[in-house]
C-alpha cells in the first residue's frame, strides 16, 4: 500500500496505510537544507557528487566557479561541520542565556539579603557588647593624595562658555561706565 512514483519507484516518505501508521525515514529527512540559501544547497550538492563518486574534484571546482584549491577549502570545512553535527548531545532541554541570567540574578539578590543580614547581625552583636561602629576614613582636606597622581579637575565646557560670557558681559558693561563717569552725556534733542 505504499505510493509509488511516476517511474515506479516506492516513495520512501509514503506513509503506509492502517491502525499502525508511522511516519518512515527518509534520508537526509524531508527538510533537509530548507532553512539553508541557494549557494549553500548547491554546494552542498556538488560535495554529496564528489564524495559518491559522480562529479571528480576538478569537474565540481569548474561547477562551483571556484579554484581546485577553493574546492578543497570548501569540502573540508563541510566535512568538519558534518563531524561537528555528529557530536553527541546532551539530553534534555539545553541551557539558554536567559535562564542563566535570571539564575545569576536571583543568586544576586540572595546574596544581597544575606549580606544585609550579616551586617545587621555584625551591628547588633557591637551594640551588645558596647562597641561603637568603624568610623570611615576620610582624609583630612588638606591631606594629598598617596598616590603620584595627579587630579585633574573636570572642566565642562559650558561652565567655561558661560565664565567667558561673563567676563566679556563685565567688560562691556565697564567700558560703558567709564565714559559716564569720566565727562557728562550731552543729550541731543531732536
Amino acid at each position: 500500500m505504499n505510493a509509488t512514483t511516476s517511474n515506479g519507484v516506492k516513495d520512501p516518505a509514503a506513509r503506509p496505510v492502517g491502525k499502525r501508521a508511522r511516519l518512515r525515514h527518509v534520508p537526509g529527512g524531508a527538510a533537509l537544507g530548507q532553512d539553508a540559501g541557494h549557494e549553500a544547497q548547491r554546494l552542498a550538492a556538488v560535495i554529496l557528487d564528489v564524495l559518491a563518486g559522480v562529479r571528480t574534484p576538478r569537474q565540481a571546482a569548474e561547477a562551483l566557479g571556484v579554484s581546485l584549491p577553493r574546492y578543497f577549502q570548501l569540502e573540508t570545512r563541510a566535512m568538519q561541520a558534518l563531524v561537528a553535527g555528529c557530536e553527541a548531545r546532551p539530553r534534555g532541554p539545553g541551557g539558554s542565556a536567559d535562564k542563566e541570567l535570571a539564575r545569576l540574578r536571583r543568586q544576586q539578590e540572595r546574596l544581597q539579603r544575606e549580606l544585609s543580614r550579616q551586617q545587621t547581625l555584625v551591628r547588633l552583636a557591637q551594640r551588645t557588647i558596647g562597641l561603637s561602629p568603624p568610623k570611615t576614613a576620610v582624609a583630612p582636606p588638606g591631606d594629598k593624595d598617596k598616590s603620584n597622581k595627579r587630579r585633574r579637575r573636570p572642566v565642562v565646557r559650558a561652565l567655561r562658555a558661560a565664565e567667558a560670557l561673563h567676563r566679556r558681559s563685565q567688560e562691556t558693561r565697564s567700558q560703558e561706565a567709564a565714559p559716564a563717569a569720566g565727562t557728562p552725556e550731552i543729550h541731543e534733542q531732536a
